[in-house]
């Protein structure tokens, strides 16, 4: 009935009756009764919800709020099975479902989908603190009321109902943070701290409930990393490295939120819920390296050792390299609103109504700061380099002869041409900035009613209408950087330098180490707009528009078949989705650009039935079965009118075939239909303890089509050329998302959760949840592999696995409870997987990411179980995370050897003392 699942208020609220029951049957029998608490009573939640539950869920379920297992709520939601995480700047963010990345999941909160900061509809989770929620379920399967919904699943991340509390109640806690790989950066930081307080408390009579909470995160993040330009060939053939741009990260997020909820329930028609949540975001970069272009550059290399085709070492002679000192800001602002309103009419009848807001606004300011010892490509002291690849695993060590820590040998200003020669000279680029800004925004209505029955199979009919508008823009700004002394480069002033960077890690010893941001803030530079002279600015800039109008209504089943208990639900959802895109159209022809607008999009309609069915076979023993239609809308960046095209006059030729036409062009697709997936999903769950179940779940998502960049010929007669004279060919070869043939995932899951008593008395205290999830799936691939003689694209096929997909992915958690003690230690482990990560002016960029295992342990003590009076409600906490200091390796698709990331973090450390009264 509320924005939140009514399956998951029915869970919660079974969990509590059998809490009560059992308590009231132990005092009846004139038995001691032991309250679970802590780690084991947020364990015997996340177990209600799912056993009660008729569609396919997993749970987690904090023991109160401001205390889920993890302190971020993407390792907690990374935990759950079928569930993995992609790491973003050593914290666990993305979160793919059963195989599919976030691009394919819908986050809600407390029901309503949120807004992403990202160009796409995934959700970084790293944005959402855990001290603020107080559950999060994550739906496998949905049901026709579920109106968010994505062919992966659904994750709802729950706030705190505080008339649901049995009391008042005050938290606080308190968190230092430690990174130990040090502060990487002279100006960095690698201790920070954590804090929070929430307030819950119950007026008039149990009438109104209030929640009030904030958390505040000062948390260091450091990295060695070694990144690639890629990989050629030689003139041998022989695959050598084209370039590379290792460097020293040290960061600084900081984040505040605030929440608040207000509940009123005068009586047993009416209740009303306000929930408001805000959260400000900030994430401080300081990023030092040095560029060394290697094959790419002007030098030559010589010396080489090649083990089967791959060039292993050598000698980079007469190189000149850029020395990087960079510096990113990311500012996000996060706003979510929600009114939830139930009315009880009596004769069987429920309505509901909610209203939702959702906004996001994020910019980045991405700086950066080019010395070296000379300007342009042939200037200044070169170096003789030497490199040897480590088995290709951890990138390069060089062998340099300079020393890139001498001020009197590294000056400001450009060492490479990489200007463009228009904004500014080719020798001319001191530097650059990237200023991509994004605005998010969702409002949405739902409206429902429910119709209770005395059906001997349906107990109740729901059905209603849910609207939503959701505008996301993207302005996508450069700027070119020159020193206002060009053509002069200048000393570093003695003011703005620091102390130097090691670059051991890689062999490139010390470099010069200056505030780049403060020479910038000082006016040491003149700034010149990119996007007046290259096009793929505008084409980066667009806004994307969707209404969405969904009808739904839903049988809910509670009877017998065949002589077994069945509970369910039966429905569906029709879908009707008016999309549209402003964008640029950019027509370049021979270095002069034409910008125009342009406005496109289009409708459909989508029919989704569901069917989810739980079977008790025997005590506490459930059989599930669901089926479904479900969709994902495209990414919204791949739905953005802009376009580019462009003519080259150089192959204005009569008689030219296609694939030497001047025409050519590219970009997004504002008619882009979603995913649609029909997918099948069989469990066994059995509940043997409190606290312990095993299940076991096989599913099949029978995709139905896919999207891919695919190129076709267009016709080019009515853009205009810009140019004077005879055209002679107005078809060419273009590139944009379509919607192609689809695939399939299939998989298999296996849980465990096992508390140490079923075993033996002595092991009172003593658990462990185990999981294990397989995975396989195929999508057919066409890509263009020529042009027929009637100037037709020809095609060849192939099959790949779908992006975020990992074959295997195995989850432990070993702990012990007991007198006050808490003494975790858990395991998340996923084999490789294609992923995304950030390239060029922040682009998405395909890479394969290698399987990790990441080993984190707690230990903590409640002082509530001390017998001290003064120190009741008070808990010390020692957590350690990523205690193997496990690398984020990618490479290049295809070919494992061409290593293009290789990145270590250190270890986390966090002491933290928390209160509650």
């Amino acid at each position: 009935m509320s924005a939140l699942p009514m399956q998951v208020l029915a869970a919660q609220e079974a969990a509590k009756a059998a809490d009560q029951t059992d308590a009231d049957k132990a005092k009846n029998d004139d038995v001691e009764v032991i309250e679970v608490t802590g780690f084991r009573a947020s364990l015997q939640r996340s177990q209600a919800i799912k056993q009660t539950n008729t569609s396919i869920v997993e749970a987690i379920s904090a023991e109160d709020i401001g205390k889920l297992p993890d302190s971020s709520i993407a390792e907690s939601i990374a935990r759950l099975p079928g569930l993995a995480a992609q790491r973003l700047d050593g914290r666990a963010s993305g979160i793919s479902v059963r195989g599919l990345s976030e691009d394919f999941s819908t986050v809600t909160f407390n029901g309503r989908e949120q807004v992403s900061i990202g160009d796409g509809r995934g959700v970084e989770m790293d944005l959402y603190p855990s001290e603020i929620m107080n559950a999060v379920v994550v739906y496998k399967t949905p049901d026709a009321s579920l109106t968010s919904q994505g062919i992966a699943g659904t994750i709802d991340l729950q706030s705190v109902r505080p008339l649901k509390q049995d009391k008042r109640s005050f938290s606080a806690n308190l968190t230092g943070e430690k990174n130990d790989i040090g502060k990487l950066n002279p100006d960095g930081k690698d201790k920070g701290w954590r804090s929070s307080v929430s307030y819950i408390d119950q007026f008039a009579d149990d009438t109104i409930g209030v929640a009030l909470a904030y958390a505040h995160m000062d948390s260091p993040n450091n990295e060695r990393r070694w990144n690639s330009w890629g990989f050629a060939n030689d003139d041998d053939g022989n695959l050598v490295l084209g370039g590379a741009k290792p460097y020293v990260r040290s960061s600084e997020l900081k984040r505040d939120t605030v929440m608040g909820v207000l509940e009123f329930a005068p009586n047993d028609r009416f209740h009303a819920t306000l929930d408001a949540m805000h959260i400000d975001f900030k994430d401080e970069k300081r990023l030092r390296g040095i560029e060394i272009p290697a094959f790419y550059g002007q030098g030559t290399i010589e010396n080489l050792q090649v083990v089967d085709g791959f060039v292993t070492q050598g000698i980079i002679h007469d190189q000149r390299v850029v020395i990087r000192n960079d510096y990113d800001e990311r500012n996000a602002d996060l706003d979510s609103l929600g009114l939830n309103l139930e009315y009880n009419l009596g004769d069987n009848w429920q309505l509901a109504g909610d209203l939702s807001y959702s906004k996001v606004e994020r910019d980045i300011f991405s700086l950066e700061s080019y010395s070296g010892t000379g300007r342009g490509n042939d200037n200044g002291v070169a170096d003789d380099i030497g490199f040897t690849l480590n088995g290709g695993a951890e990138g390069a060590h060089f062998d340099p002869t300079l020393d890139y820590s001498d001020p009197s040998l590294i000056m400001l200003g450009g060492p490479l041409s990489w200007g463009n020669g228009i904004a500014v000279p080719s020798d001319g680029q001191d530097g650059f900035i990237n200023r991509p800004e994004i605005d998010d925004e969702i409002k949405a209505a739902k409206f429902s009613a429910v119709r209770f029955t005395d059906n001997d199979i349906v107990s109740s009919v729901k059905f209603g209408v849910h609207y939503s508008e959701r505008t996301k823009t993207r302005e996508d700004h450069g700027t070119y950087l020159t020193l206002k002394a060009y053509p002069a480069m200048l000393p570093v002033p003695a003011e703005y330098l620091l102390a130097p960077t090691s670059l051991d890690f890689i062999g490139m010893g010390n470099m010069l180490s200056y505030d780049s941001k403060r020479l910038y803030d000082d006016g040491f530079y003149n700034g010149f707009d990119q996007g007046a002279t290259e096009p793929d600015r505008a084409r980066n800039s667009w806004e994307v528009e969707e209404k969405v109008t969904t009808g739904f209504v839903m049988a809910n089943i509670d009877s017998t078949l065949l002589g077994l208990p069945v509970k369910g639900n039966v429905g569906a959802q029709y879908v009707h989705t008016n999309q549209r895109s402003l964008g640029n159209q950019v027509t370049v022809v021979d270095g002069a650009t034409q910008i125009d607008k342009i406005d496109r999009g289009t409708s459909y309609n989508e029919f989704l039935p569901s069917l989810n069915l739980s079977f008790e076979v025997a005590d506490q023993q459930f059989v599930r079965f669901g089926a479904a239609r479900t969709l994902t809308r495209s990414r919204m960046d791949r739905m953005n009118a802009s376009y580019g095209y462009s003519f080259n006059p150089a192959l204005n030729v009569a008689n030219a075939p296609i694939s030497n036409s001047p025409w050519s062009g590219g970009g997004g697709n504002p008619e882009l239909k979603p995913y649609i997936a029909n997918q099948y999903d069989l469990s066994y769950e059995n509940y043997f303890a409190g606290q312990g179940y095993f299940s076991a779940a096989i599913f099949y998502k029978d995709l139905k089509n896919w999207q891919f960049n695919v190129s076709s010929i267009e016709d080019f007669s009515d853009v205009p050329p810009l140019t004077t004279g005879d055209v002679y060919q107005y078809k060419g070869v273009v590139t944009r998302w379509e919607n192609t043939e689809g695939g399939y995932i299939k998989g298999a899951e296996f849980t465990l959760s096992l508390p140490g008593e079923l075993l033996s008395d002595y092991l009172e205290g003593f658990g462990a949840i185990l999981s294990a999830t397989y995975n396989t799936s195929a999508v057919s691939f066409a890509y263009p592999s020529g042009i027929d003689a009637n100037d037709n694209v020809t095609y060849d096929s192939t099959n790949i696995q779908v992006p975020g997909l990992s074959r295997q992915i195995y989850n432990a958690t070993f702990f012990y409870e007991k007198n006050g003690f808490q003494i975790r230690t858990s395991m998340r482990k996923r084999s490789d997987f294609n992923g995304e990560v950030s390239g060029l002016s922040f682009s998405r960029t395909p890479v394969n990411v290698k399987g990790e295992e990441i080993w984190d342990a707690q230990i903590s003590y409640d002082f509530s179980e001390s017998g001290i009076d003064y120190l009741d409600g008070l808990t010390i906490m020692l957590q350690g995370q990523n205690l193997t200091d496990e690398p984020f390796t990618t490479t290049e698709p295809g070919d494992d050897r061409q290593v293009r990331d290789y990145q270590l973090y250190g270890r986390n450390y966090l002491l933290g003392l928390s209160y509650k009264f």
